[in-house]
């Protein structure tokens, strides 16, 4: 089974035939994915009609698991394996959920600009999502590539930036849209955890910009203008350049490398089901190495 990876544009995602992800993968086929996820950061794989079995299987060649923090809450009544995120508008009964549903609420804010665990002390490196039902139109989900902003970015800017320490929480990027329906453990469990804004990318060896809809707080730095900066970042790192929009196909497996990519959902008709599941595997440490222990 040999891999081939087609460009979908110079330097930033591609595509990836060649492989049965139903099927166990070699060695040699998942150091290719390696290798090509750290060249371009999102890796589309279509045709890929996966059960969550299988999901699992492939996205644990690349690390541990992450479980949903949909967890947190004890009132949660999970539809899929705890490994598994639920991204779709369905309930724990497969039915559409209502307009004022709580966790169709919090999931609006997957349509701010964010990388994936952003907000726990030790974030995620690969996101995994599979498509097996999506809408006519929209629900597209698009990616922004952080290193390329890096690199656009002046050298005054840069020297900066690197070394700063950002705090992350949901509780940041939910109240930007209003949502505060948290239970006192969430909150417990969701308290702010330090990242760095600049990464090496290990990978590449490439700097990147490490930001997140869940930043909310610079230290050393007034809230005002942190938050200021912060916004500021988003809006440079998302223009038109650094991004691409991945319109689904059932059968779709994207993943992409949370450490150098931002991402964010795109609105579609609710009254049709888009079902979606991802795996994210853990980067192992967190970003901040004296607070490791």
């Amino acid at each position: 089974m040999s891999i081939a990876v087609k460009p979908l544009s110079p330097a930033f995602v591609a595509e990836v035939t060649g492989l049965d992800l139903r099927e166990s993968l070699t060695g040699a086929a998942v150091a290719a994915v390696e290798d090509a996820i750290n060249q371009y950061g999102v890796l589309v794989f279509p045709g890929q009609l996966i059960d969550d079995a299988q999901q699992m299987e492939f996205s644990r060649r690349f690390g541990a698991l992450e479980t949903t923090v949909k967890l947190y809450r004890k009132d949660f009544v999970p539809r899929l394996d705890p490994h598994v995120s639920d991204i779709s508008n369905l309930d724990e009964n497969n039915r559409v959920r209502a307009k004022d549903d709580r966790l169709r609420l919090n999931g609006l804010g997957n349509r701010l600009w964010h990388s994936d665990s952003s907000f726990k002390r030790v974030p995620a490196r690969f996101s995994l999502l599979s498509a097996r039902t999506v809408p006519s139109e929209g629900g597209e989900t698009q990616f922004a590539d952080m290193r390329a902003a890096w690199d656009a970015l002046e050298e005054r800017k840069k020297a900066f930036l690197d070394g700063l320490i950002c705090e992350h929480t949901q509780l940041f990027s939910r109240a930007k849209i209003g949502f505060t329906d948290w239970s006192e453990e969430e909150r417990v469990r969701m308290a702010p955890v330090p990242q760095l804004m600049v990464r090496t990318h290990p990978g590449s060896g490439r700097k990147s910009l490490y930001l997140s809809s869940h930043a909310g707080r610079i230290r050393g730095m007034e809230e005002p203008e942190a938050r200021m900066l912060l916004m500021d970042l988003i809006e440079f790192a998302t223009e038109p350049r650094f991004v691409h929009t991945h319109r689904w196909t059932v059968g779709d497996l994207v993943m992409w490398d949370n450490r150098c990519t931002m991402h964010r959902a795109r609105e579609y008709d609710e009254t049709r089901v888009r079902d979606l599941h991802r795996t994210t595997v853990s980067d192992g440490v967190p970003t901040v190495a004296e607070l490791a222990a």
